[in-house]
């Protein structure tokens, strides 16, 4: 049995890991650290959930050096804030056993707080690549310090545009810097990353090229948009933890409404959302607080939560490769779960040509939540009956309406009274000559006729 000290990692990291209770290392743990750590340049291709953090966290902890202010040593580029956040967690309490710092930089969150971090020095920066490209515009640190950078989930950036922040930043590190990388797939613009930047990369492949998905039951119901909200209920309460995918922001926040009035918890995200609200629901729906997440597709990569027994698509993916990331969130480790998909008689095609993408084949039927798999009650017991079928204290509002107090709705009669008394106040108003105006004074009417002439000065 290999243990990570067979693999180099010095004692007092592997005294932490020991403490955390994990003591053997993931295949691709095995395959990756000793040529990191001897400061070659990997290419990893290796699904999410397969123990990459540690993979390339391990050996950029063991061989950072301390950092002078504003001049990180290493870089961790990641997509999207949660996968940052989620990376800083598992890094952070192992880089203090060896005195070494990790940050998270991302937008959405104050600058004030990175400035004070990035000013004390910060040896392992952990960033998303706008927020980065900001600071870096800003004079706020200098990346010519940096010996090593990780990009983590490369395919996925390159799917959200990012590829062309991602070079500028790598063209501001060190010429002599070691370059990691770890993707889910090592084709197209991640191909031309790996040519362009690395240097006789060592190259791994663990787990299957594609996102799995055989292990999962597949459903294609039929219904109309009135029907989502009944059906979507009654599939929680038969299958427990479930992922809800729509289509955009407003998708989300309006079948999060809609789901607070029918008093089912649920959490809500989507990139329209600030990090302490994103991260709340993560936490919720990770410690089992609420039954459902329901989620734009910022949540169907990059986030590792287990134990999720159901994925809705609610709204069509776009293709069928956000379908296998979507679908992905579910049958983990090993499990098993069930994906259904909601399709209108409009959507049908689209969804052929999914079905035809990802090679699978299956019919649209009704709905029929009896067949589905009924996962252990004593789990949806203890979340749906305490926490779903409780009434909400305050009935949610949207996010966009959160910023202050609720306002009351106004009949015809008050929205009257209260433009009289604004047109009243208004009318109170001081005149040039300084005379305040009496509302209640009648102007005398004149016309042409009661004017008279003026007199003609003879000295004029």
């Amino acid at each position: 049995m290999v243990s990570f000290s067979d693999l180099g990692i010095g004692p007092a990291i592997v005294k932490e890991l020991n403490k955390q209770g994990i003591t053997d290392p993931f295949e691709v743990q095995k395959e990756s650290i000793p040529d990191s750590l001897l400061g070659r340049d990997v290419c990893c291709r290796a699904p999410t959930g397969s123990g990459k953090t540690l993979a390339f966290g391990l050996p950029l902890i063991a061989r950072t050096r301390r950092a002078n202010s504003k001049r990180p040593t290493a870089l961790i580029l990641t997509p999207t804030r949660e996968l940052a956040e989620q990376i800083n967690s598992v890094l952070k309490p192992i880089a203090l056993a060896v005195d070494r710092d990790v940050v998270s930089i991302y937008g959405g969150v104050s600058y004030k707080k990175q400035y004070n971090a990035l000013n004390k020095g910060v040896d392992i920066l952990v960033a998303c690549p706008g927020r980065l490209i900001d600071l870096l515009d800003r004079r706020a640190l200098k990346l010519d310090d940096v010996e090593t950078v990780v990009l983590d989930e490369a395919d996925r950036m390159a799917d959200m545009g990012f590829m062309d922040p991602v070079c500028e930043i790598l063209d501001q590190c060190s010429e002599n810097r070691q370059t990691i990388l770890f993707s889910a797939t090592l084709d197209d613009e991640v191909a031309d990353l790996v040519k362009n930047y690395q240097k006789n990369p060592v190259t791994i492949e663990v787990g299957p090229k594609e996102v799995s998905i055989e292990n999962m039951q597949h459903l294609f119901w039929t219904m109309k948009p009135h029907q989502k909200l009944r059906v979507t209920s009654e599939i929680l309460t038969k299958c427990g933890k479930t992922m809800i995918f729509c289509k955009t922001r407003r998708g989300v926040d309006r079948l999060g409404d809609e789901m607070y009035d029918a008093e089912i918890n649920i959490s809500t995200l989507h990139g329209g959302l600030n990090q302490r609200q994103r991260d709340r629901a993560i936490r919720r729906f990770t410690k089992g607080g609420s039954i459902a997440l329901v989620a734009t597709d910022v949540a169907a990569r990059g986030i590792d939560i287990q134990g999720v027994n159901c994925v809705i698509h609610y709204d069509p993916p776009e293709n069928g490769k956000a379908y296998k990331h979507r679908s992905g969130r579910t049958a983990r480790a090993g499990a098993d779960g069930v994906v259904i998909s909601y399709v209108q008689r409009s959507q049908q095609r689209a969804y052929n040509k999914i079905q035809n993408e990802v090679g699978i084949k299956r019919k649209f039927q009704p709905p029929n939540v009896d067949n589905l798999t009924e996962y252990p009650m004593e789990y949806v017991e203890e979340v749906f009956e305490e926490e779903v079928r409780k009434p909400p204290n305050n009935r949610r509002r949207r996010n966009r309406r959160q910023r202050g107090p609720p306002q009351k709705s106004r009949s015809s009669s008050e929205r009257q009274r209260k433009r009289s008394h604004k047109s009243k106040r208004s009318n109170n108003r001081d005149s040039k000559d300084g005379k305040k105006f009496n509302p209640n004074h009648k102007k005398k009417r004149r016309s042409n006729r009661s004017k008279k002439p003026k007199k003609r000065n003879n000295n004029e």
